[in-house]
C-alpha cells in the first residue's frame, strides 16, 4: 500500500498530479479541495497522503492534502454501499470536509445532492449509512466545541473507523490509551489505538 508520497511536481492539472519520487513518476488523482490547498506548480516539492485503490483492471492512486480528507474518502468508499472512488472524490471536490460533516449530522440531503455527480438517493444513502450503520455522525455532532484532548480523541476515532474498525471497538481502544496518557496527540492515539486493537 502506498500511503504517502513526497516528491517534485512534474505535471499539475486540477484533478490530477504527476509527482516524481526518486525518478519514478506517480500519477495521483486529487480532489479540487486538495489541489486548491496545495496550489502545486511544476518543480515544486509536495507531500501527499495517498490511498491505492486496486481493481481487477486498474491500480489508481488517490492523493489528499490532509488526513481528514483521506478519512472521509475511505469512509465513503469502504462503508457506504454503492459509493466508489469517483463519487467520493466528487464529494470532496464539491464540499469542504466540515460542511460535509455538518450536512450528514443535520441530515441535509439537499446540500449533498447539490454536489455534481450525486443524486438525491445517493445523498440520502450517505446520510443513512454514516448515521446509522457506521455511527460517525454521533462523533461529528460534538465537534463544534471541546478541548484539545477531545478533538484528538475524535480525530483518532474517525481515523480508526476509516481503517475499518467498528466504532465501539475504536472508542474502547482510545479510552484505554487515554487512561494511560490523557494528553496524547491524535497521531499517537491512532498508533496506540491500533496496538490495542491488534
Amino acid at each position: 500500500m502506498i500511503a504517502r508520497l513526497r516528491g517534485e511536481v512534474v505535471e499539475a492539472l486540477p484533478s490530477r498530479l504527476v509527482v516524481d519520487v526518486a525518478g519514478v513518476g506517480y500519477q495521483v488523482l486529487v480532489p479540487i479541495s486538495s489541489f486548491d490547498r496545495l496550489n502545486p506548480r511544476q518543480g515544486q516539492e509536495i507531500t501527499l497522503l495517498t490511498h491505492l485503490h486496486v481493481r481487477e483492471n486498474a491500480h489508481t492512486l488517490y492523493g489528499f492534502s490532509s488526513q481528514e480528507e483521506r478519512d472521509i474518502f475511505l469512509l465513503l468508499v469502504d462503508r457506504v454501499s454503492g459509493i466508489g472512488p469517483t463519487i467520493a472524490m466528487a464529494v470532496l471536490s464539491g464540499m469542504a470536509v466540515e460542511r460535509f460533516k455538518q450536512a450528514v449530522v443535520d441530515e441535509d440531503a439537499k446540500a449533498l445532492a447539490a454536489i455534481k455527480g450525486l443524486g438525491k438517493k445517493t445523498a440520502e444513502r450517505i446520510i443513512l449509512e454514516l448515521k446509522d450503520k457506521v455511527g460517525v455522525a454521533e462523533t461529528w455532532q460534538v465537534e463544534g466545541g471541546g478541548n484539545e484532548a477531545g478533538v484528538a480523541s475524535r480525530d483518532a476515532e474517525l481515523a480508526l473507523l476509516a481503517l475499518g474498525f467498528k466504532q465501539a471497538d475504536a472508542r474502547k481502544a482510545i479510552k484505554v490509551v487515554l487512561e494511560k496518557d490523557p494528553g496524547m496527540a491524535a497521531e499517537d492515539l491512532i498508533r496506540e489505538g491500533l496496538r490495542e486493537l491488534s
